[in-house]
């Protein structure tokens, strides 16, 4: 299941460094750089510019994680969906995302409910429910994209 949306870039450049096999130093060595310049440019210290896209993208390529486009698009109200290629999909992995987007569904439908026990949502369980209903919009938006990948005509 996907993580949390961070909220500011310095949590992305944390969270991939952090999530890097090996860690921040591992991390450092992949990028060609010390662990201190890389954490310098995490957080903007010692007069280091910050990673660059491409270089979130390269770690975020051996992480499998997704952190800095899910902030992008969360920034823009929307939600990251990556469409998988047909190669990388069968019956079996449709089953598994369609069971992945039911998961978030009832995520989000437990977080509604809990919210509603005293009558009201407040602007911290509103938060939350709409982080869910993003996890669970990708998830879903997701499921379809496989189904269709993978079933699609082919010229």
């Amino acid at each position: 299941m996907k993580t949390p949306v961070l909220e500011t870039r310095r949590q992305v450049m944390a969270a991939v460094s952090n999530a890097f096999p090996g860690g921040m130093d591992c991390a450092a060595a992949r990028l060609g750089s010390k662990d201190k310049r890389l954490e310098n440019q995490i957080y903007e210290t010692a007069g280091c510019k910050p990673l660059s896209d491409t270089e979130i993208f390269v770690l975020e390529s051996e992480t499998k994680t997704e952190h800095l486009p899910d902030y992008i698009c969360a920034m823009y109200g929307g939600v990251f969906v990556k469409i998988p290629e047909a190669r990388e999909l069968d019956n079996v992995d449709l089953y598994q995302r369609s069971l992945a987007a039911s998961a978030q569904r009832g995520a989000l439908d437990q977080m509604v409910a809990s919210a509603l026990e005293d009558g009201e949502i407040d602007s911290n369980e509103a938060k939350k429910i709409r982080a869910l209903h993003a996890k669970y919009m990708s998830a879903s938006l997701e499921a379809i994209g496989a189904v269709i990948e993978l079933h699609k005509a082919r010229a």
